[in-house]
């Protein structure tokens, strides 16, 4: 077959005694589906874990891989804090030209940290506004009104050079790094920087219904005497569940190649994909390996994939969460066979053109998928991404 344009991965992971994605209220993330409540992971909670992962497949560890921050006090310590103390650079200057440059990167608001969204900057985004900056102080070293309209006038669409990022992009490669690439970001203060996302996440869900217990605990005083009143130093409680959710990511290759090699999206077939690929390898690495988690001292919440089905073709993606509309029960067993038996029902409804390829713990009949472990599996998304090869 040619490319396949969609990769879809079908995860399963089970999860005791924990409490992975919490709530600002301290408690389990939760989502109604199917008359039932669920416990629920977001996509931005495993989207971190994966990004940050430190291991033999993190995505930093790819060669020619581009580093990126993501913060709201990127303009403060990553441009200007390491020009403070120079010679020759004055402070007023160097806090005007500081001012506006946090106006034209975060928005009318940037002036203050708490009116700044974070940001994800790519590393060779950070260099350009370090030049730009070491630039203007320079060229107006003691007049700090000077030095400011100068910094205005950089981010100015009309007279400036404007769409800083949109003109900088087209000029360097993977200017919102690796991150940027995979899971797009969006610029309120110029649109023409943002990326769109080419690894789509849903949040994750328990096949189940939500089982849930809040745990009392108490701390002991190690220095309590005995004749002070008896009893615990502290007295708490925590919620904590589990669970066996149902994960689901796309990879969009056309877009994937394009945000990476910088190409048009409707060349994505006669562009290099080789980094591609590699970036499909380690992502399904990470999917498969990588646990996201709060309370990690007290829950230690780690888990590898019960299962991990992925199809490669060039229809519209579509989730198989309609599997589990209905509860299941909270067994493996019974989770893969509502999955095999939605997908053979979708197949019988629309055909089965996507070519699948699935790890499972537990023996499994999943239609028309083939069994490899995981490393076998990672290469084969790999090599379906990298030249269509797909046997």
């Amino acid at each position: 077959m040619t490319t396949p344009r969609f990769l879809q991965i079908h995860t399963l992971h089970s999860y005791p005694a924990a409490l992975l994605n919490r709530d600002d209220s301290g408690l389990a993330k939760r989502m109604p589906f199917g008359g039932a409540v669920r416990t629920r992971i977001s996509s931005q909670c495993l989207k971190r874990h994966w990004r940050v992962a430190q291991d033999e497949f993190a995505i930093h560890s790819i060669a020619g891989a581009t580093p990126a921050l993501r913060s709201r006090n990127i303009v403060e310590r990553k441009v200007f804090d390491p020009m403070r103390g120079t010679d020759g650079v004055d402070e007023e200057v160097l806090t005007a030209v500081e001012n506006a440059f946090n106006v034209g990167v975060y928005g009318s608001s940037g002036t203050t940290e708490t009116g700044r969204q974070p940001l994800l900057l790519g590393l060779p985004e950070v260099e350009y506004l370090q030049q730009k900056a070491a630039a203007i102080c320079t060229e107006y070293p003691d007049d700090a009104k000077a030095a400011g309209d100068a910094a205005t006038l950089l981010f100015n669409n009309r007279r400036g050079e404007g769409n800083n990022f949109s003109a900088f992009r087209d000029a360097a490669r993977l200017p919102g790094g690796l991150e940027g690439a995979l899971f797009g970001r969006m610029v309120t203060s110029d649109p023409g920087a943002n990326i769109e996302a080419a690894i789509h996440v849903a949040h994750a869900f328990t096949v189940h219904a939500e089982e849930s217990e809040s745990d009392y605990f108490s701390v002991v005083d190690d220095l309590q005497r005995e004749d002070e009143d008896a009893g615990a130093a502290h007295i708490g409680d925590m919620e904590l569940t589990a669970g066996l959710f149902y994960g689901y990511v796309v990879v969009d290759v056309p877009g994937l190649v394009s945000n990476l090699e910088g190409c048009d999206a409707g060349e994505w077939e006669s562009a290099d994909r080789d980094l591609a690929g590699k970036v499909v390898e380690h992502l399904t690495h990470l999917i498969a390996t990588v646990s996201p988690g709060a309370k990690v001292g007290s829950t230690a919440p780690y888990g590898f994939a019960d299962l991990m089905l992925i199809e490669a073709g060039s229809r519209q993606p579509r989730s198989l969460a309609n599997a589990y509309r209905e509860p299941a029960r909270a067994r493996i067993e019974a989770a893969t066979n509502r999955l095999a038996g939605h997908l053979a029902k979708l197949d019988a409804a629309y055909g089965g053109r996507e070519v699948r390829r699935v790890m499972s713990v537990e023996d499994c009949d999943i239609p028309n998928a083939g069994r490899l472990c995981l490393d076998d599996l990672a290469t084969w998304a790999a090599n379906a991404v990298r030249d269509g090869s797909t046997e």
